[in-house]
């Protein structure tokens, strides 16, 4: 039986494409293992799946002046040894690395060890730790177009992002019955992120007595961002999060309103769902979510509107937009060539491990 190790942790953004991956792994006949952080949420994430986990050492990979930069390069030595002393243990025939600090010891170690890398990177630059890794790696896969320019020569494939199979099986009849709107009426749904957006809400809740002449609005708001005095509001429901029943809501809604996360919207892209992409601003991020954004506008996949200019007049003239063109966005979309990134990265995988 071929093995393969998986690793990547610091956010659900890079746990849940090596989940989507599991199914076509498993059907592959691969014994999987997973190497994360000792206490990430990728244990948590991982553990539900029932694939052995393995916590390493891990310290944060920063550009700016912090403390722990004098003590955390220690804990990623400690990680490469721990990573090294597995690989040696479980002898996997390949690695798929979905970024984030923690795989940055596994990958190198794995390169020691003369094991294939397969590496995943969701933003349209890469991020500091695949950068790292990258020069150990046989292939590097990408969601965007822009991105490949990025990447070594001979090792970059435009994929796609892995989209766990689930998301494909909503049930409309199941959101409506969750939901309690009408099905005659368009639906919006709003997703700020699991965290919400406290812009985005109070955008959508200012100008809800506009939207409501036109749509039914599903606000996933974030933990602790209910609105009490809209619980009323005919046509409107919000959550502070929505897990299991996220594949219905998708298969309900007609349009999304959404942060710009690279998971995210490649799963809105996956679904046929047009968007209007409000990304996380400059000022509290690396700008990823911005490139992602444009990316996706310039293929005809979503509007973007930027946080500075968001306000009651620009969200409703948006999403206006947005519902006379729908039919385009949606023909742009159903045109996109990568629509099996999860059956184009496990035959990467299989040409690795063959390889090894």
């Amino acid at each position: 039986m071929k093995r393969i190790v998986l690793t990547g942790g610091g956010t659900a953004g890079h746990v849940t494409p090596n989940i989507a991956l599991l199914p076509r792994l498993r059907d592959a006949g691969y014994e999987i293992f997973y190497i994360g952080s000792t206490d990430g949420i990728e244990k948590k994430l991982i553990e539900a799946q029932g694939i052995p986990y393995y916590g390493i050492s891990t310290g944060k990979l920063r550009r700016y002046f912090d403390l722990k930069n004098f003590t955390d390069p220690f804990r990623v030595l400690k990680g490469f040894g721990q990573a090294l002393r597995l690989m040696k243990q479980l002898k996997p025939d390949v690695v798929f690395s979905k970024g984030g600090f923690v795989s940055v010891p596994v990958v190198i170690a794995a390169g020691r060890r003369h094991i294939p890398v397969v590496c995943h990177e969701s933003d349209l630059t890469p991020g500091l730790a695949n950068k790292l890794t990258m020069p150990a790696a046989a292939k590097v896969c990408c969601n965007f177009p822009e991105t490949m320019q990025y990447l070594p020569a001979g090792k970059a494939v435009l994929t796609g992002c892995p989209i766990r199979s689930e998301l494909r099986a909503g049930s409309r009849q199941a959101a409506l019955s969750l939901t309690g709107l009408d099905p005659q009426k368009p639906f919006l749904l709003v997703m700020g992120g699991s965290l919400g957006a406290a812009a985005v809400n109070r955008a959508v809740r200012d100008a809800l007595p506009q939207l409501l002449k036109d749509w039914q609005v599903v606000h996933l708001c974030g933990k602790g961002k209910l609105d009490e005095s809209l619980r009323d509001v005919k046509g409107y429901v919000q959550y502070e999060y929505i897990q299991k029943e996220l594949p219905d809501l998708f298969a309900l809604c007609d349009l999304v309103v959404s942060r710009a996360g690279a998971n995210a919207i490649c799963e809105l892209l996956a679904l046929r769902k047009p968007s209007l992409l409000i990304p996380l601003p400059a000022k509290s991020s690396r700008g990823d979510q911005i490139l992602n954004a444009r990316s996706f506008e310039r293929q005809g996949f979503s509007m973007v509107l930027e946080e500075e200019f968001l306000n009651t007049r620009t969200l409703l003239d948006a999403v206006s937009q947005l519902k006379t063109h729908r039919q385009d966005y949606v023909r742009a979309m159903e045109q996109c060539p990568q629509s099996d990134a999860v059956g184009t990265i496990v035959s990467l995988l299989d040409e690795a491990a063959a390889h090894a």
